[in-house]
């Protein structure tokens, strides 16, 4: 009478020394997978540092353009100009300035300064606006204060002045409600609303002016730095796939170990239901082998 072998649980099988040697070793290929990896993925940011350098470098070579150049009046802002260097003159309108609440420097939360400028030359002669109502408006951020009180020091310079700073795009309009010469975004869409048109989709951070505001040190709003597109990672798409794979194969070595337990207990089964798993677990028949049979040979009758 063939031998019974007594059915194993999936827990039974994976406590045997041999299932926790290979465990181990599969988890020990696992994390060295997990570490390239990881690995990958800082080359992919890496790249995308020095990527994000170099275009600021060359940004800088460049030198500042005429606004109207780069940008006229009523047009979308395209992506590639944020932190584009930029020229405009023009006259400040101290009446419509605005402090955009909420908004860190440093780790310390204030208020950016937001003037509105009325341009009268943006590198074009005025071409730029020849066919619409009138001069632009151009929303500038003179710098960062830490209150809202920050009184004469929010003084701006009188008469035409010359600036030179960086591109960003228009925020979305904010929701928030705010005391009255506060605002919670950089929206042209709305402050056309209040500082009438045409505008310019974008809008400039300071970096100079002739003749000067009053400087961070006198109290003055502090200057900000280059701005940089939002929300996007910036990494390097072909290492961040490599490094997807090799996270995939960490997985397949466990799972592989996984296979192994199932199939082990699934073997178990068979051997326990007195089958002999043949080929492709097909039994074999019993008191024979099905390698000496000759398929020629007669049967004989029972």
């Amino acid at each position: 009478m063939p031998e019974t072998a007594v059915r194993r649980s999936f827990w039974a099988v994976a406590r045997q020394p041999r299932m926790i040697g290979l465990l181990v070793l599969f988890l020990v290929a696992a994390a060295v997978c997990a570490r390239l990896g990881v690995w990958q993925l800082d080359r992919a940011q890496q790249r995308a540092d020095l990527a994000a350098q170099q275009q600021a470098a060359e940004a800088e070579a460049e030198g500042p353009e005429g606004l109207g150049v780069l940008l006229p009046p009523q047009t979308t802002f395209p992506g590639e100009l944020v932190g584009r260097q930029a020229w405009v003159e023009g006259e400040y309108d101290e009446t419509g300035q605005l402090l955009v609440a909420g908004r860190a420097l440093d780790g310390e939360e204030g208020y950016l300064v937001l003037t509105p400028l009325r341009v009268t030359d943006d590198g074009t002669g005025g071409a730029s606006w020849a066919d619409l109502s009138g001069a632009p408006v151009l929303p500038v951020v003179r710098g960062w204060v830490p209150t809202p009180d920050a009184g004469a020091a929010l003084e701006v310079p009188d008469g035409v002045v010359r600036l030179t700073g960086y591109l960003q795009a228009s925020e979305a309009a904010g929701e928030a409600t705010l005391p009255a010469g506060q605002t919670d975004s950089i929206a042209t869409g709305a402050l056309v609303n209040d500082w009438g048109g045409p505008i310019y989709s974008g809008y400039l951070v300071l970096v100079s002016s002739d003749p000067p505001q009053v400087p961070a040190a006198d109290g003055g709003p502090a200057l900000l730095p280059r701005p940089t597109i939002e929300g996007g990672t910036g990494l390097d798409l072909q290492n961040v796939f490599y490094a997807l794979q090799w996270w995939v194969f960490g997985g397949f070595a466990v799972l592989l170990w996984l296979r192994l337990v199932r199939d082990e207990v699934a073997g178990g089964r068979r051997r326990g239901r007195g089958e002999d798993a043949g080929i492709a677990g097909l039994p074999v028949a019993s008191g024979a082998d099905s390698r000496d049979v000759d398929p020629s040979a007669p049967t004989s009758p029972s």
